[in-house]
């Protein structure tokens, strides 16, 4: 079962098991994680779960595709190199451990 670690911009951490297959965002929103809005329902039509992922799993989990890239320049908090849209990061076993850092709202 892989875990996902999601760092809130005020430092507390947030730990959870997640099924092989979930989406990052599905992952947060069903363990209640603050910060993660998810307004669109994981259906790439906005920013609100956007997430910072750590560097040491950026290239496991690859770059973002051309229509979540286009959505990351709309995010109202910081993009960084390692900005991804959490309903797009597919979770497997090899990305247990995974650490994200939740942006401040703005």
């Amino acid at each position: 079962m892989p875990k996902v670690i999601f760092v809130g911009s005020d430092g507390p951490q947030h730990i959870v098991d997640a099924q092989p297959g979930d989406s990052v965002m599905s992952a947060a929103v069903r363990n209640g994680v603050p910060g993660i809005l998810a307004e669109c329902g994981g259906n790439q039509s906005c920013a609100t779960c956007h997430v910072w992922v750590r560097e040491e799993f950026a290239e496991r989990v690859g770059p973002p595709g051309d229509m979540e890239d286009d959505l990351l320049d709309l995010a109202v908090a910081e993009r960084r190199e390692t900005s991804r849209l959490a309903c797009q990061i597919t979770l497997t076993q090899e990305l247990s451990g995974l650490t994200v850092d939740i942006p401040p709202e703005s």
